[in-house]
């Protein structure tokens, strides 16, 4: 009996030491990319397959939201890599001084030219407002903004899309951005801290047009069968947004996360994306991208600012939205 029970116990203790030693990476990112229905659950099989490691997600709700948490945190945060930032959040990134650079070096299947040597991209796409298809569209920002329809958008405070029509707006009416958001006020139901949010209440009804994506369409062809939801083409072009995943300095899995930030250009994680993050993927995997993106909406021009001129036009977009909105 004693015998057996000292077996049993060094086994317990051999168990818990290998559990002890298995390495974790923790991944801070938004609350959708870590949803049932995110790229989330595949990513992390998929890493977890090759790293003998612990991959642990960590959602701090929207893209925004990110840089928040993480200006807050500082040196202090138990993050190892942020992923969710997008191109105008990445100069305020910087500026935290927590990023150490990614080193990986591969050609990427983006609209523009890359060679940001912290932030690496792992998806892009182009912000819309997404309807119901046999339903009146807008055909500009300003048809939009005098027209009837009733749109729902997101806090450009906490969300990346949110931002993103503020840095829409003013890369499109650069000199007229605060008469575009007077006009557009009265067309907003409601402002909600996150893309998910939004996107909810508008397939519930409750209004015309949500801000969202060109590939928004997509889930609806290919997951549900229902060619009923459109991204409604603008005249102005439509903003361009590159989400990428930063490593943070302060890293205590310095190799670890050199081996996410590389896997996450590979083909095992740009295939997960089109069809659970339904962007498209930063580099197109071998097997290319699924039946139904080729109907997407292609916006005739892209726009994008800068990460510097985008930080720098923050604050005054922010203070042109709160002043239409507060009227």
């Amino acid at each position: 009996m004693r015998t057996t029970l000292s077996i049993g116990v060094a086994a317990a203790i051999c168990a818990t030491g290998a559990l002890a030693e298995t390495p974790v990476l923790n991944v801070m990112t938004y609350d959708s990319f870590v949803s049932d229905w995110g790229p989330g659950p595949a990513v992390e099989a998929a890493f977890e397959e090759v790293c003998a490691c612990d991959l642990v997600f960590t959602g701090a709700g929207d893209g925004a939201a990110l840089l928040a948490r993480l200006q807050l945190e500082g040196k202090g945060t138990e993050a190892d890599i942020v992923l969710g930032l997008d191109t105008n959040l990445t100069a305020a990134a910087r500026e935290t001084g927590l990023f150490a650079p990614h080193g990986v070096t591969t050609d990427l299947d983006l609209p523009v030219s890359w060679d940001d040597a912290d932030f690496l991209p792992f998806d892009w796409g182009y912000f819309a407002f997404v309807g119901n298809a046999g339903e009146e569209a807008a055909v500009s920002l300003r048809n939009l903004a005098t027209g009837d329809a009733k749109i729902i958008i997101q806090d450009p405070r906490s969300s990346t899309p949110g931002l993103g029509l503020l840095m829409w707006v003013k890369a499109a009416y650069p000199d007229d951005a605060a008469e575009v958001w007077a006009a557009l006020a009265d067309n907003i139901v409601t402002v909600t801290p996150g893309w998910s949010e939004a996107y909810g209440l508008f397939l519930e009804g409750e209004a015309d047009a949500v801000l969202s994506y060109t590939t928004s369409p997509a889930y609806h062809l290919i997951a549900e069968e229902d060619d009923s939801k459109i991204a409604w083409a603008f005249e102005e072009g439509h903003y361009m947004q590159v989400e990428v995943a930063g490593k943070l300095a302060g890293t205590d899995q310095p190799e670890l996360a050199d081996q996410f930030m590389a896997f996450m250009v590979s083909d095992a994680f740009q295939s997960i994306i089109p069809t659970t993050n339904w962007m498209y993927p930063a580099k197109l995997p071998g097997d290319g991208l699924p039946d139904g993106f080729d109907t997407l909406l292609t916006p005739a021009k892209a726009l994008l600012l800068s990460s510097d001129d985008a930080a720098a036009m923050r604050d005054v977009a922010l203070e042109e939205w709160r002043a239409a909105l507060a009227r």
